[in-house]
């Protein structure tokens, strides 16, 4: 209880209220995209192949400090530990697609019946299932860096989730949603692989060989790291200004369906993470692998499901919304994720304890 106390006293105040902070960033996002469109409408020019630059820009600054940390010998190691991904791809590809759909059409189908159109309900549908086919790749570094993740491991997850995306993606929404020329937009997957993790990677690692270098590990590790403690933070909360202006205007004129959308996106969150992480504590892993391996599936790549979603269905179909509610679910749902993952280490700490005797 002590030691929890004291730790409780060295947070500091993003840290120690983020909470807060989220929920503020969420109206006064919101609000500006009521009340001062001119800034998201500004904003939303920058933008190439369905990926916002300015999100891209705040996004490296969530993800860079946890690049920092990353040498090539910790990912070559991570590559030679299975259980992990084993878990990651199971889960992504195995049973999220095929339970994001049993859920979403189980509650626009049955239980939201009387409230959507049938015609409706089905783009709904349709909008979830792209979600949930479409594993997190970005924010996942942030929710890694959050619980003290594994940052070189967390790239191997990521990285080989991409390429699963590139053959798995199209046939699974095909098979699901029975529409025919799913075509994976190209552009937008590349681009966002390399604007999310290529550049923040190779950025990582260059400033890490220059510091070690002219500095010395120990200043790298003990001084240079701790400058950026509460950038990823920062970014994170900027991030939800853009996102949460953008779609300002939609919230507030739809409300009702936008929260009916949420409900099965965010129970489907909670179920995927508890499977990976229930799954990753049976065997036995640390923590700071068990909890990137629930959070990657438990987020979603966002870019490319809206994408999809608008060239499939159009920009003002019922799927694209179904999308864009996945965004503004997602971060504060994840943010709940972490604080849970982060109150759990203890029962990966004892797990992982070597039996030093019987009974």
């Amino acid at each position: 209880m002590k030691m929890e106390q004291e730790k409780a006293k060295g947070l500091g105040i993003f840290e120690k209220y983020l909470t807060v902070w989220v929920a503020l960033c969420m109206i006064v996002g919101v609000m500006i995209g009521k009340y001062i469109p001119v800034i998201p409408t500004t904003l939303g020019k920058f933008e190439y192949y369905q990926v916002s630059v300015p999100t891209a820009i705040l996004i490296w600054l969530m993800i860079y400090p946890m690049m920092l940390k990353i040498d090539f010998t910790s990912i070559v190691s991570a590559a030679k530990k299975p259980k992990g991904l084993i878990i990651t791809c199971t889960v992504n590809w195995l049973i999220k697609p095929f339970t994001m759909y049993a859920i979403s059409a189980f509650f626009f189908f049955v239980v939201f019946k009387g409230l959507i159109a049938p015609d409706l309900a089905q783009e709904y549908v349709a909008g979830a299932v792209l979600l949930g086919a479409a594993p997190c790749t970005a924010m996942v570094f942030v929710w890694s860096y959050l619980t003290k993740g594994d940052p070189a491991y967390t790239l191997v997850q990521v990285a080989v989730n991409d390429l699963i995306i590139l053959a798995l993606y199209a046939p699974i929404v095909a098979v699901l949603l029975g529409v025919g020329n799913v075509v994976v937009p190209m552009n937008t997957l590349i681009l966002s692989t390399v604007l999310f993790v290529v550049i923040p990677l190779l950025l990582g690692v260059i400033t890490r060989m220059l510091v070690v270098k002219q500095k010395g590990i120990a200043y790298f590790e003990t001084v240079f790291l701790k400058k950026f403690d509460k950038v990823t933070i920062i970014g994170l909360l900027l991030t939800l200004l853009i996102i949460f202006s953008f779609q300002g205007e939609r919230i507030l004129s739809n409300p009702l369906h936008i929260v009916l959308i949420a409900i099965p996106l965010t129970l489907q969150t909670f179920f995927i993470f508890a499977i990976a992480y229930v799954w990753a504590r049976f065997w036995k892993l640390p923590h700071e692998i068990a909890a990137p391996a629930g959070m990657i599936g438990a987020s979603n790549f966002f870019e490319l499901s809206v994408a999809v979603a608008i060239s499939l269905f159009g920009l003002q179909s019922g799927a694209t919304l179904s999308t864009v509610v996945g965004v503004l679910v997602e971060v504060p749902v994840m943010l709940l994720l972490v604080k849970i993952a982060n109150q759990t280490v203890g029962w990966f700490d004892q797990t992982a304890l070597p039996k030093t005797h019987k009974g």
